[in-house]
């Protein structure tokens, strides 16, 4: 067993690299990039966009180190089959899923802005995981691949802190599972959403999980 202490708030955590995954939440393209949807509804992207290169640096280190990688995309069949009608008709005509927007039809699998971002392309064996809510463990098989792997410990990155993040930290609480929040590997269309997100998450003495950066993860498994 090879473990490492990383430093983090509310403390530090100890974990077993062998039973540790990487899990990159919803780095797609219609979120990030300044053409996507996000931006089309009025949303700063380059908020988003200060996470690919920490998340690059983790991914890299991750790939090195042999870790398991959860690559996650929200989304629909072109059917929408699988998407709450709650979901589907909270938006304003012309904005709701499956709408045609900059990108292609919105949130919806095998469209140009479903895709991951380039920067962060999957490498075959990695998981690619479509969800079609904001937690990843709703309605996926992504807590029975962590069980198959023996997993305890989540790194958690990706968009947005204050949603997909947050929902997912959450829910891999509840599922037994330990979550690092990586605070530079995330971010939020809202600055203070960002900030309350993560607190959220790391207060009470970590009552979803823990916070911390790639510099300090990076600096500890690297060293």
């Amino acid at each position: 067993m090879t473990t490492y202490t990383i430093p983090a708030e509310p403390h530090p955590i100890t974990l077993d690299l062998a039973r540790t995954a990487l899990v990159v939440i919803d780095m797609q393209k219609d979120f990030l990039y300044p053409d996507g949807f996000g931006a089309f509804l009025g949303n700063d992207t380059s908020l988003l966009l200060r996470t690919v290169e920490p998340t690059q640096r983790v991914l890299s280190l991750a790939r090195k180190l042999g870790m398991l990688i959860v690559h996650t995309r929200e989304g629909h069949p072109p059917d929408l089959s699988d998407c709450p009608p709650t979901k589907l008709e909270r938006w304003s005509p012309g904005t709701r899923i499956g709408d045609v927007g900059p990108m292609g039809r919105i949130l919806v699998q095998g469209e140009a802005g479903h895709a991951i971002i380039d920067e962060l392309t999957p490498l075959p064996g990695e998981v690619v995981l479509d969800k079609p809510g904001k937690n990843s463990f709703y309605a996926t098989n992504l807590d029975a691949i962590l069980k198959d792997h023996n997993i305890r410990t989540l790194i958690v990155t990706g968009v947005t802190t204050d949603v997909c993040v947050f929902t997912t930290t959450t829910a891999a609480n509840d599922h037994g599972y330990d979550a690092v929040v990586l605070s530079d590997c995330v971010a939020s269309y809202s600055p203070e959403r960002h900030r309350f997100a993560l607190a959220t998450i790391k207060a009470q003495g970590g009552i979803f999980g823990w916070v911390s950066t790639s510099t300090e993860l990076l600096a500890s498994l690297e060293g």
